[in-house]
């Protein structure tokens, strides 16, 4: 684990604990080898740090490319963020993320792709459903509860709320479901299965 990755996460990991109460429950369904891609909803900016407490080594994850700025750039760089582009489709990005996946890393997308305005969830774009397909790694649906209390969208200011993520059981896709999801709409199908999992915890 790289230091700047460690020191970020040992100080999150303890900040979350202490301030916010954070439970994780199902910790039994958490597919702790090989390579695996989370998906959550996501709530506030805290999710990313939430989701990597999960675990003890280390997991990628996308941000807006418009994060990685000076400063920024050097840190989320090291923090394995990688940038997108959420105003247009980023292939390059999910080709980015299917590679990681194949080599066997952890990768967390947020299928609704930008926080939540108010709480509730939001629709799940396509494009998880693709690198769920091409990547062939095993799903991981997290359900995030509290965040968005704690750091809602337009908020500069900590909250302090309970926080609690909630991990369902791994979903392994059959070659039936691989069959089924092709193109776009096969894509988005499955993009939809994929957020009513997490949806459901």
């Amino acid at each position: 684990m790289k230091w700047i990755y460690w020191i970020g996460w040992m100080t999150m990991g303890a900040a979350f604990r202490s301030f916010f109460g954070l439970k994780v429950i199902g910790r039994e369904h958490l597919v702790t080898e090989g390579p695996v891609l989370l998906v959550s909803n996501h709530q506030s900016y805290l999710d990313p740090p939430l989701m990597s407490s999960l675990y003890q080594t280390e997991m990628y994850f996308l941000a807006r490319k418009t994060l990685f700025r000076g400063f920024s750039k050097w840190l989320y760089t090291r923090w394995n963020a990688i940038p997108v582009d959420q105003d247009k489709p980023d292939m390059a990005s999910l080709k980015n993320i299917i590679r990681l996946l194949q080599q066997g890393n952890r990768v967390l997308i947020f299928p609704e792709g930008s926080r939540t305005e108010d709480g509730d969830f939001g629709e799940a774009a396509p494009g998880v459903g693709l690198v769920a397909v091409k990547s062939g790694a095993v799903i991981q649906p997290v359900r995030i509860r509290g965040a968005y209390e704690a750091l809602p969208r337009g908020s500069k200011r900590l909250r302090f709320s309970r926080i609690s993520l909630t991990v369902g059981p791994a979903i392994r896709l059959t070659p039936e479901d691989l069959a089924q999801a092709t193109g776009k709409l096969g894509y988005a199908q499955l993009a939809k299965r994929l957020m009513a999992a997490v949806t459901a915890l």
